[in-house]
């Protein structure tokens, strides 16, 4: 079958992991407790809004927090991904080897760090599915979603044109970059459902996805 995509360019955390639960959104309470202590914080669907606008202008611009303390911040938030491990969702890696099996290649994009994703993905199964590429969190914020460095990069590496390729993702980032860099988008709907974040990616996805199962029926596609 010659698939419509060739590249997956997959986001990591509320798309193949259910990590907000498990992982990030405890992690950002415990860093307000520290840093911030006798603050409300953020509902959980407060905290996705939050990612889903930038995380960054939350941290410095809401929070008002200094470089020490924005160290301090990633400090904690690593101290959380390095013992916890969020699962994947039902389905995901089967869908990632099906995909591949049929010529597709797939590499991460994400804000985790990228030996925090090999390690999920090498704990996942046995034998583990290991992406492609993974494109991590990194300071330089020229290297990161949402700028379009890590898909040109991914596609020059892969040596796929950017007509054959295909980012999912379930929040903004993904979908500024996927534009960014001229390629399509299928919003990953299945980990959340934020009124303002659905109607979002409804009016830039070429697809969105309520399920995996909808994910499998647009990458598993053959090209028209």
């Amino acid at each position: 079958m010659d698939l419509r995509y060739r590249c997956l360019l997959v986001d990591h955390d509320d798309t193949a992991v259910d990590s907000t639960s498990a992982v990030h959104y405890p992690a950002h309470l415990d860093a307000l407790a520290q840093l911030r202590p006798g603050r409300v914080p953020p509902s959980r669907e407060q905290w996705l809004l939050w990612n889903f606008h930038g995380i960054m202008a939350y941290l410095e611009g809401e929070l008002g927090m200094s470089p020490e303390e924005l160290e301090r911040e990633l400090e904690i938030w690593r101290s959380w991904t390095s013992r916890h491990v969020p699962p994947f969702f039902p389905g995901f890696l089967e869908l990632l080897a099906d995909y591949r099996r049929l010529g597709g290649r797939v590499v991460v994009i994400s804000h985790s760090e990228a030996p925090v994703i090999q390690g999920h993905y090498r704990a996942a199964s046995d034998p583990p599915f290991v992406p492609d590429l993974i494109f991590g969190w990194t300071p330089d914020a020229d290297r990161r979603k949402p700028s379009p460095w890590p898909v040109r990069e991914a596609l020059r590496t892969l040596g796929c044109p950017a007509s054959r390729a295909l980012v999912v993702d379930d929040l903004k980032p993904g979908v500024l970059m996927a534009e960014a860099a001229g390629v399509d988008f299928a919003a990953a709907g299945w980990s959340h459902r934020v009124d303002e974040i659905e109607r979002y990616m409804r009016a830039h996805a070429v697809a969105y996805c309520a399920t995996i199962e909808d994910l499998r029926a647009v990458i598993l596609s053959p090209q028209p």
